[in-house]
């Protein structure tokens, strides 16, 4: 039979003190040992407050909320902030008794003694703890270790401020370490490969990753960004926007990259592409005779240096195409508000002919021959008159104004082959019908579809202004 760690003597003392004078052995030896599994069954409680506090020392409060946990009614009383003594007395041989001291105070004294300070009353103040990302130095603040702690922090902070104040600046990479070594590494390779002019077969080697390696996820975003930058800083560089276009249809042809949330961060690159007011290196222009044809049909062939640029529109305008028909239904509104960026730089005279031509190879692709009856048709008259009749008139723009006639002659083609077999007979004699067909799109445009024998074009182009009209 096990023994007790309770002491069976305090239970005879506990009885005696509310009037149980005896008591039977059996008796103190079962409550003694009940009294012993209360007692652990507490500190057990009190040890788990104690552990989830991250504390090394039991506390009153963790013997309290065990309490309130094993449903006992708590222990009355107050903490006090000082330790408290324990003395220890003898009742005879063997048997100490501990006990709490009580301090002894001089009244007198306690009377004489100095009252204490009396509170500061509660009151509240406002300050700035930061103005635009730059913390004031104020008593309020913390103050700063040195002046480039007080500079803005964040991903939107100036870099420049640290410049204009003095101090160092150190920029860092564009991918963050929370990418593996070897991301890193390939992000790396990757971005050297795109821009290296020399060597045609390591970029063709990193087009192919970035358009198979389902690893190229993870890098997402940095391709993107770097993408953007690369776009943005290197308008003068052909090959540079051609290899980031060339990147970037790479990267839609990745059939293992979900890439319906980058569509928004991708489209502004591609577009810049296709409508930027100024591409390349300014150089001398073509001679009279280019004609859309020499552009040949993709963008790795080699093209003569100053229509370039052309090929370079074109087949950001076939990215944007793909995009649209393939993210239009997960990314809501991006079909429209691409054409109308479009048709608005179509319409803009002040931006050149370059931007026409991108402008117009896009909405080709993405409005389709209905889109061209109702957002081009209409607007050929006046782009003939203010802008491409002079343009053909200069010999410096010629060759421009040439490619975006090409242009518009497609569109028109397009409505045609829409519509179906055409009824020659409807129209009668082109001659005849030179002055109605500039009256709808221009002089300019009239001569071509004349010269050129579209009857098909001049009976779509003369029923589709019923429908304008």
């Amino acid at each position: 039979m096990s023994s007790s760690v309770w002491n069976p003597d305090n239970v005879r003392d506990v009885a005696e003190s509310v009037g149980i004078a005896s008591l039977a052995d059996n008796v103190v030896e079962e409550l003694a040992r009940d009294v012993d599994y209360r007692l652990a069954q507490v500190l057990e409680e009190a040890l788990k407050f104690m552990r989830h506090g991250k504390r090394t020392t039991l506390s009153t409060h963790d013997i309290s909320h065990a309490l309130k946990v094993l449903n006992v009614e708590p222990l009355y009383g107050y903490e006090s902030t000082r330790p408290l003594r324990f003395g220890e007395a003898s009742l005879g041989p063997g048997q100490p008794l501990y006990y709490v001291e009580d301090e002894e105070v001089d009244f007198e004294k306690l009377i004489n003694a100095p009252l204490p300070k009396v509170p500061r009353e509660i009151t509240f103040t406002a300050h700035w703890l930061a103005v635009e990302g730059v913390q004031p130095s104020i008593p309020q603040n913390p103050t700063a270790s040195n002046q480039a702690d007080l500079l803005p922090k964040g991903p939107n902070a100036n870099p420049h401020l640290a410049a204009a104040n003095g101090l160092e600046t150190s920029v860092k990479p564009l991918v963050k370490h929370v990418l593996s070594k070897e991301s890193q590494e390939l992000f790396a390779k990757l971005s050297s490969a795109l821009l290296d002019e020399t060597n045609l077969e390591w970029q063709n080697a990193a087009l192919a990753s970035i358009m198979t390696d389902p690893g190229i996820h993870q890098l997402t975003t940095y391709i993107i960004t770097f993408i953007a930058e690369k776009v943005t800083h290197s308008m003068k560089n052909l090959f540079v926007l051609n290899s980031m276009l060339r990147a970037t249809d790479a990267l839609l042809m990745n059939p293992t990259i979900y890439l319906d949330p980058y569509i928004p961060n991708m489209v502004p690159s591609i577009l810049t592409c296709c409508v930027g007011k100024h591409l390349g290196p300014a150089s001398h222009q073509p001679p009279s005779n280019a004609s859309s044809e020499t552009l040949g049909n993709g963008i790795n062939g080699h093209v003569h240096h100053s229509t370039e640029h052309f090929a370079v529109r074109k087949f950001a305008a076939s990215l944007l195409t793909r995009i649209c028909r393939t993210y239009s239904s997960s990314n809501q509104g991006l079909k429209t508000r691409i054409a109308r960026s479009c048709l608005k730089a179509f319409l803009d005279p002040q931006k050149p002919l370059g931007t026409h031509y991108g402008a117009l190879q896009a909405l080709r692709r993405i409005l389709g021959p209905d889109g061209i009856r109702i957002g081009i048709l209409p607007n050929l008259k006046l782009y003939d008159d203010g802008i491409l009749g002079a343009a053909m008139n200069e010999e410096p723009k010629k060759s421009d104004a040439q490619h975006v006639l090409a242009t518009i002659l497609k569109c028109l083609d397009d409505m045609e082959q829409s519509r179906g077999a055409m009824r020659a007979n409807g129209v009668g004699n082109l001659e005849g019908q030179r002055e109605r067909l500039s009256d709808r799109v221009g002089k300019t445009v009239a001569d071509h579809i004349i010269t050129s024998g579209r009857i098909g074009v001049a009976q779509v182009i003369l029923e589709a202004d019923l429908t304008i009209a």
